[in-house]
């Protein structure tokens, strides 16, 4: 039997007013064919689960189209036209399949299709017809559609936050396929949208309150029938209105036992739904508390958030550390304009660098100060283990690293690039071990490379795009009510 493989991810800031194009995707991952199976095959990511599901199955694997873009504004319109005709070329080319195993993001925004993710599966199941079956896997940070459901048989998402997982719930998905195809089993899944929106500080599922949460999920998950159970948390940067929490349980052949697993989750996260709220610690006690501190500390840069589409420019904590004299502490930049004065200068010299702050006005002033001009890199770096987002490949473009005479030393790039790899650091010649403060541009994702050289991770209520309080930006589509934004019963 044959499967085809679409992997089709985007996550959507509608807060950030430039649209993603196609070049985003060309610079990150766009392969058809047998190209997907050479760079993605034995990867970390979920599409590297669904070639080792598949073979293990003795099922053949038809790799159609992979696109992954870092997560930024919503798709532009021609972006999405290219992007539907490529899976569709690729689909028609593949010749008959008896499966498709789909990986879309979850959190995908694109100009005149606020549920991108909803349109794409609509339209290839509509393709399809309805004797094909689909499973499709999500991201965590998924704001779930009905369309997204109705289109696909199954829907499965991660279970850890840091995305650790990727790879066994392609995997999941995989094996969950080939029951269906050899008639072990018959989904009927249910979808489940508790009015509530976790905030992005109160994710991370090893820790207190999710880690109780997916206790019970486990509970749940192994009742007699039911097949799997996935807890979506929401992407808040996104005005649409799916935008929260939700849950889906997949039962076999019973749909009041899926949707009695799938309610009973979703009233435990209303009945704790004070423990999800935000909570974060302000920038001037951050930085004081990690300079204090006799551990080696990682600063969590909220409202910079790179995983969610922020500029990765911000210089509110770079100020403070600098303000502050916070001896051995490390901050990254996407600056290309202050990287390449820095090249220009030649490694040894000594300037006055504008560094930061250039996007917009949101996330700090430009950090000016003296710097010596430490090194100078190509960008392109890779990560072995399994880390957030199963990527193994990265180019941050021209690098320079800088450092400033009060302790400040400052990684300047020319692409955005998230923090999920300590390899950012070392293949710039930097030991993170050698650094007292660290700060990573995210909230729950760096933790699974930071771990390794830091003792204490502190979120910062930092501002931006993806500030934590998700209060605090306006939002003209989201459902009603919706805790935090409103009391519910």
């Amino acid at each position: 039997m044959r499967v085809g493989i679409i992997a089709l991810q985007h996550e959507s800031n509608t807060f950030l007013p430039v649209p993603t194009t196609l070049e985003a995707y060309r610079r990150d991952a766009l392969l058809t064919g047998e190209a997907i199976r050479e760079a993605y095959g034995s990867s970390h990511h979920e599409v590297g689960g669904f070639f080792h599901g598949l073979r293990e199955a003795d099922l053949t694997a038809v790799p159609l189209l992979l696109a992954l873009a870092t997560p930024a504004g919503p798709l532009s319109a021609d972006t999405v036209e290219t992007l539907i005709r490529l899976m569709f070329e690729q689909l028609d080319a593949a010749g008959p399949l008896d499966g498709l195993l789909v990986a879309p993001h979850g959190a995908a925004v694109a100009e005149g299709q606020r549920d991108f993710d909803g349109h794409w599966l609509t339209l290839l199941r509509q393709r399809l017809g309805q004797r094909i079956p689909i499973v499709c896997t999500l991201d965590l940070h998924a704001n779930v559609s009905g369309a997204m459901v109705a289109a696909c048989n199954a829907t499965l998402a991660y279970r850890t936050n840091p995305h650790l997982d990727q790879h066994e719930t392609g995997l999941r998905a995989a094996r969950l396929m080939a029951q269906m195809l050899r008639g072990q089993v018959r989904p009927v899944q249910v979808l489940v949208s508790p009015p509530l929106a976790v905030s992005i500080d109160r994710q991370e599922t090893a820790a207190p309150p999710c880690d109780a949460l997916y206790a019970f999920a486990d509970e749940v998950r192994h009742r007699p029938g039911v097949l799997d159970v996935s807890i979506q948390m929401g992407f808040p940067y996104a005005d649409v209105e799916e935008m929260g929490t939700t849950v889906i349980a997949i039962a076999d052949g019973d749909e009041s036992l899926a949707r009695a697993a799938a309610q009973d989750l979703a009233d435990y996260l209303i009945a704790h739904r004070h423990d999800f709220a935000c909570g974060l610690a302000e920038v001037d006690e951050a930085v004081r508390e990690a300079a204090r501190s006799a551990e080696r500390v990682c600063l969590l840069d909220v409202g910079d958030n790179v995983g969610g589409g922020s500029p990765g420019d911000g210089t509110v904590l770079a100020h403070a550390l600098h303000k502050q004299g916070v001896d051995r502490s490390f901050v990254c930049l996407c600056d290309s304009e202050a990287q390449q004065a820095a090249r220009s200068a030649g490694v040894g010299a000594t300037l006055t660098l504008s560094m930061g702050g250039k996007t917009d006005d949101l996330h700090g002033q430009p950090l000016t100060a003296p710097v010596t001009v430490v090194s100078l890199h190509d960008g392109h770096y890779s990560e072995s283990r399994p880390r957030h987002g199963g990527r193994t490949r990265y180019n941050m473009g021209p690098t320079a690293v800088v450092r400033t005479p009060r302790g400040l030393t400052l990684l300047l790039h020319s692409q955005r690039v998230p923090p999920f790899s300590l390899a950012q650091l070392t293949s710039c010649g930097l030991d993170p071990a050698s650094f007292h403060v660290l700060a990573a541009k995210g909230v729950n994702a760096p933790i699974a490379a930071y771990r390794e050289v830091c003792d204490k991770f502190i979120r910062v209520n930092t501002p931006g795009v993806t500030c934590a309080d998700m209060t605090r930006l306006t939002f003209h589509r989201r459902r009603k009510p919706l805790f935090p934004f409103e009391e519910v019963a």
